[in-house]
């Protein structure tokens, strides 16, 4: 029968977590998916931490091996797995080995194959073969005799196997299945089931509690005893702790070190090793080994050998026929010589010659005040345009070109140079940079800011005008000021009329509340903009139809605007305010205010939004397209207010709009 063995260990003192809850947490956390080299520590134990991490990996090395194998068993195919990421390679391994395992089988190949795929591939490769085969071994079988079974003989002289094993082909022997790698294990959750072969008919299957304590970590696999390390006919398999190392067979001398396929490398000892010679002598490398060679004698550069080439004297240069110094004077070194340069050269030990010193370049700005030139052995000064020089030959003075009157008006001498320059209205020709031109004001890309109106030229200066009526020149002479009639008493409205400035121009207004409604206020001489005219709804006694109507009241409002000359953006214009809060509730239901715009939308140029200012409604007015002047027009806007049972009131409101000709 099967025997399933589970061991458990715990090296956590007392009163702290077991090596038990350690473990499944890692396998909890492996289950979620979750970075298994940054666990969040449940001990402070290093050992924990251990195993928790192990764990985790183990379970999710056999989550991704659990779904290559499935996905070679249902779809056939690992074409989904192609990328070699680290998520990925597990499991593709897993299913491609799987694949190996079952073209083993439909190919009646055994499932044993001695292919080099590795020890992992090589186990999911033959659980999948063995997976494939047909459940009963002995139905198709062959009849043999009963002594050559190699383990039960049962009726009509027909071989079987234990509980564990498998009837090979040949009808007689009996291999191992491995349980672990089918799934067919009753190991627990936090237990890795190991597979095993009992030494007698028994068919054995280990659940071992992977630990972490002493000197191992799980038991070892002896690769060499198994025959499933990879180590070639020129090595040795050598078996360790939890792996195998592969050992050459050959065996290097002296004088040569070995490298990782075997070979015998020669060691050059002339370099690894510290002066192997003694000295006066020079090391020479050989394979194997290094011979020392004695040195000959060779002189150095300003020496030569003795009559009896037994030693190195020095040579006097200055006396050989070679001009060493062209025409400088030499000094003889021991082993050199040296030039006495004259003033402006200096010595070069390298080329052993007297070069020009470049006083310009190795004293700048210290020689000359302008322009440096160097020349053999000296140098020279000179000096800019504008300049000079001066009489010490060094220094530079400036030129004063004003006295030959090269301007056509002023003329201003500058330190090296001359500037012409103009009286105001002209300026300065581009030609020439020396004639003054008139400038025309009026005709500059600016001109049409120069002037608010119209702008005239006049010999090296302009002036500005404004409309004939409504408008006065300020005092800076440029600027156009409207002139309001209203305050000056120039204007031609009635008493019953109210006047109105409007740029450029004044309005006579006069209003009359309709039927139902009264006046608030008198009727003012002069309106301002921020005046308003308004009539709130006066019923008569027993006028039904009065008091139902939602029309509360009746407002006028005005403002004066100019035709923009760059209209850019939309302008706010007027601001209608409300007491209601934004949001609020009145009388147990929700309370809003609607803005619209009625009538005298012309060409579109208006629009009204609501806004929160304050925690109250406002309705906004907002010019949103430029109008051109002379233009009057009337906005009339409605101020509906809104409950959950409908319109609960409204106002009118309208706002004249006078738009002037000009911008100003």
């Amino acid at each position: 029968g099967n025997l399933a063995t589970c061991t458990h260990f715990s090296m956590l003192g007392a009163g702290q977590i077991s090596i038990e809850d350690c473990c499944k947490d890692g396998q909890k956390r492996g289950n979620d998916n979750e970075d298994c080299t940054s666990l969040p520590l449940i001990s402070e134990s290093i050992t924990c931490r251990i195993v928790q991490e192990q764990c985790c990996v183990t379970v999710l090395e056999d989550n991704m091996c659990t779904t290559g194998i499935n996905m070679a068993k249902d779809q056939g195919l690992c074409d989904s797995l192609f990328t070699n990421t680290c998520e990925t390679k597990t499991t593709k391994m897993c299913c491609d080995c799987c694949l190996l395992g079952k073209a083993t089988q439909a190919g009646d190949l055994p499932c044993d194959h001695n292919l080099s795929v590795g020890y992992q591939c090589s186990l999911v490769s033959r659980a999948c073969c063995v997976d494939g085969a047909p459940d009963n071994q002995t139905t198709s079988t062959p009849k043999t005799e009963c002594g050559k079974c190699a383990h039960d003989c049962v009726a009509n002289d027909t071989c079987s196997c234990f509980k564990g094993y498998k009837l090979k082909p040949d009808g007689e022997s009996c291999e191992d299945i491995n349980e672990c790698l089918l799934g067919a294990s009753n190991c627990r959750v936090g237990e890795r089931c190991i597979n095993t072969e009992a030494i007698s008919v028994a068919r054995e299957r280990s659940c071992v509690q992977w630990q972490f304590c002493c000197d191992f970590l799980h038991p070892d696999i002896d690769e060499c005893e198994t025959g499933i390390h990879n180590c070639g006919p020129e090595f040795e398999c050598s078996n360790s702790q939890g792996s195998f190392r592969c050992l050459p067979n050959v065996k290097c001398g002296p004088g040569f070190i070995q490298d990782a396929l075997g070979h015998c490398i020669d060691i050059n000892e002339c370099v690894s090793q510290t002066g192997p010679c003694p000295r006066g002598q020079l090391c020479l490398n050989t394979v194997g080994s290094y011979m020392c060679q004695r040195n000959s004698v060779n002189c150095g550069r300003g020496y030569h050998l003795n009559e009896g080439s037994t030693r190195c004297i020095d040579i006097d240069e200055c006396k050989s026929t070679e001009r060493v110094c062209a025409g400088h004077g030499c000094v003889n070194l021991i082993g050199s010589y040296r030039c006495e340069c004259e003033a402006g050269y200096n010595f070069n030990s390298m080329s052993r010659t007297c070069e020009d010193i470049n006083e310009c370049r190795h004293f700048p700005g210290r020689l000359c005040a302008h322009k440096c030139e160097n020349n053999r052995g000296s140098y020279e000064c000179s000096c800019t345009t504008g300049f000079k020089l001066a009489l010490d030959d060094r220094n530079c003075d400036d030129l004063n070109e004003c006295e030959s009157n090269p301007c056509s008006q002023e003329c201003a001498n500058v330190y090296g140079s001359y500037q012409c320059y103009c009286r105001r209205g002209y300026q300065l020709s581009d030609i020439d940079g020396m004639t003054c031109e008139d400038i025309d004001e009026c005709a500059l890309p600016t001109g049409g800011h120069i002037c608010s109106y119209r702008c005239h030229n006049t010999p090296g200066s302009f002036h500005c005008s404004c409309p004939v009526s409504g408008y006065t020149l300020s005092s800076n002479g440029r600027s156009c000021q409207d002139i309001d009639e209203c305050v000056t008493g120039t204007h031609t409205c009635t008493v019953n009329q109210s006047c109105f400035n409007v740029q450029g121009e004044f309005r006579c207004l006069s209003f009359d509340c309709p039927n139902n409604y009264r006046r608030v206020g008198e009727t003012v001489a002069r309106l301002q903009r921020s005046d308003t005219i308004r009539c709130i709804k006066s019923c008569q006694p027993n006028d039904v139809a009065c008091v139902l109507d939602p029309m509360h009241s009746v407002s006028h409002t005005f403002i004066s605007l100019p035709t923009f000359r760059e209209f850019t953006m939309p302008e706010e214009i007027v601001f209608l305010r409300t007491t209601v809060p934004a949001y609020g509730s009145y009388h147990l239901g929700s309370y809003d205010v609607k803005f619209d715009i009625l009538e005298g939308n012309v060409e579109n140029a208006f629009d009204i939004l609501k806004r929160v200012e304050n925690g109250m409604y406002v309705g906004v007015v907002r010019q949103v397209k430029p109008l051109i002047g002379p233009l009057a027009l009337v906005l009339k806007l409605s101020m509906r207010n809104l409950t959950t049972q409908g319109d609960s009131g409204q106002n009118i409101i309208n706002v004249h709009v006078f738009v002037s000709e000009f911008w100003f």
